[in-house]
This record gives structure tokens, sequence and C-alpha cells, in this order.
């Protein structure tokens, strides 16, 4: 299936034709606020390992980040103290990946040895209306190109003639960036940039 949206305006009955799919175990490519990405229900057990065999990964090896409604729901998954949470609410929503210490209400297939995950909120209203009608976080990893010089899909015609038989749905958003988020590593009661991204923390 392939669903092009407007981010300034997505149809609400295409965003529930999304969601559907996602709440059938369904695996969609969607637009962010940075590059394409890949993505499902986090609570699929199923669509979360379908999405490790697309990318090639074992969970337990797999640096998993998610995409949540807003920093209400967060501590449910992470655990953050108060300097980190102020940080990220300067910068959220916003191109960054804020990578925290995980909760074990965070399904098992999602935690890897390292038991972090990292959480966005991008600045995109397509992902975030998807997100907010589905009620629960989306996993996302990105949808890297084949390509020495390129290294993300940024055309969604393109990414669709790749990935139409691998994944359920693709969204076109538009063209996406070839530039990912910020990466911020928050593990050790630190904050630092360990992936200069679009993103410029503040």
């Amino acid at each position: 299936m392939y669903i092009k949206l407007f981010e300034d305006n997505p149809n609400t009955r295409d965003i529930l034709k999304v969601v559907e799919v996602l709440k059938a175990g369904g695996i969609i490519i969607y637009p962010t606020d940075t590059i394409y990405a890949i993505g499902c229900d986090i609570n699929n057990v199923k669509a979360v390992q379908r999405v490790c065999q697309l990318k090639n990964i074992k969970p337990e090896k797999a640096n998993f980040s998610m995409i949540c409604r807003d920093l209400s729901n967060i501590a449910a998954y992470a655990k953050v103290n108060n300097e980190v949470f102020k940080v990220m609410k300067r910068n959220l929503p916003g191109p960054f990946t804020f990578v925290l210490p995980a909760t074990n209400k965070l399904p098992n297939v999602m935690i890897n040895r390292r038991k972090t995950i990292g959480i966005r909120i991008p600045d995109n209203y397509i992902v975030m209306s998807i997100v907010e009608e589905l009620g629960n976080p989306l996993l996302t990893t990105s949808v890297k190109a084949e390509d020495e010089v390129v290294e993300y899909m940024t055309d969604p015609e393109l990414i669709h003639e790749k990935y139409e038989k691998l994944v359920d749905l693709v969204i076109d958003g538009g063209f996406g960036q070839n530039v990912a988020s910020t990466v911020v590593d928050c593990t050790d009661d630190r904050i630092e940039v360990i992936r200069q991204g679009i993103g410029e923390l503040k």
C-alpha cells in the first residue's frame, strides 16, 4: 500500500488506515523530521521481529529507538533524571534521539544487551498523528541507501519501489532529509552527543 500525506494537514482517514495496518502487526515506512524510517507498534513482537529480519539484525544487538507521543509517557519506558528531562524538554519535539536506560515495562523484544532505548519525538505532524492515534510508541529505524555517497534514501517513490514487497505500507510525505537525528547518550548520568546530526543541542 502507498499513501501520500501532506505534513501540514494529513488526511484523518488515511491516518486511521495507517493505524489499522500497525494494529494488525504491519510494518510501515514513514517520514520524520529527518530521514525516512521503518517502524511498527513496539508491543507487537512478531512485527518487531520482522523489522529485525528486514534490517538483518538480532533484537538483542539492535540499538532500537521509538517515537513517543510526548514527554509524559516516556517514564513508562525509560529512566529519566531531572537534568536529562530538562534538556529533553528544551529540545523536543525536534531532530534528536535521546539514549536512556530502559525500564522493565519495555517489551522484551525491544531490549538490547545494554538495556537502553532511544527516545524520539520528531517535529513532524504526520508521524505524530499516527502515534497519537495508535496510542503506543512506534519503533523507528532508518531507511538506509545502498550507496557509497548517499547514506539514506530520500525519495518516497524510490523507497516504495524498493520496499513494496517487504513492508505493508509506505507513506509519501515528500522528500526526506539525508542527515539523521543527533544522538544524545544519557545513560551514565551524563549528557553526551555521540552522533552529530541535524539537531544542535540546546
